[in-house]
């Protein structure tokens, strides 16, 4: 939530000058060689890149923000954002924090899963949340896709995409995610992922 009561933009102007100006220091000594934000809005990113170009100062090249199948809030303003200034996005939890994965279509919680020590995810498992991973577990069943590396290729396809960060707890995940960046999904498995989007379960 957005609270401007003790809000000073000067003061933010400030804040990002003097960052700035340190990743410059840091850079001309050979310890630093880029600059990435996380967790930014729109605006914010554009004051980084604007007062980046108007100091002269070193400009950030990434932003780290959440984004999945279920998790498209960056498609509404900061898409343009990153494309237009060429910041691209680092994606966390591209499967939800499991849910993509198709770990819990069957109801099961395995004990060493993540569900099993919360069971929200952080209001990404919600009975509406649940509807869409449902119907995306479908198409990848439909189209004989493993589900992690259908919902990690999307992202992959995405044009403000500098790359996804993937997580796992064994070999297997492992392996199965890093595969993902070799799967193109074809026209028709891209028609049945937009068709779950217009339904806004």
């Amino acid at each position: 939530k957005f609270d401007p009561t003790n809000l000073k933009p000067e003061n933010i102007d400030q804040e990002i000058t003097d960052i700035l100006g340190e990743v410059q220091s840091l850079q001309k000594e050979g310890k630093l060689r880029t600059l990435g934000l996380s967790n930014e809005s729109a605006w914010g990113t554009q004051k980084w890149v604007t007062i980046a170009e108007q100091q002269n100062l070193p400009r950030v090249v990434s932003i780290q923000n959440e984004y999945s199948l279920i998790c498209r809030i960056f498609d509404l303003d900061l898409a343009e954002t990153s494309i237009m200034e060429d910041v691209g996005l680092l994606a966390f939890s591209p499967l939800a924090a499991g849910p993509l994965s198709g770990k819990y279509l069957d109801g099961n919680v395995p004990a060493d899963s993540r569900r099993a020590q919360q069971d929200g995810l952080n209001g990404r498992y919600t009975p509406q949340s649940q509807k869409a991973i449902g119907l995306y577990g479908d198409i990848a069943k439909k189209h004989g896709l493993n589900f992690a590396q259908m919902a990690l290729a999307f992202c992959l396809t995405r044009p403000f995409m500098a790359s996804v960060i993937i997580g796992a707890t064994s070999m297997e995940q492992l392996r199965i995610n890093i595969a993902a960046k070799d799967l193109k999904l074809s026209l028709e498995v891209m028609e049945d992922i937009q068709m779950v989007q217009e339904l806004n379960v």
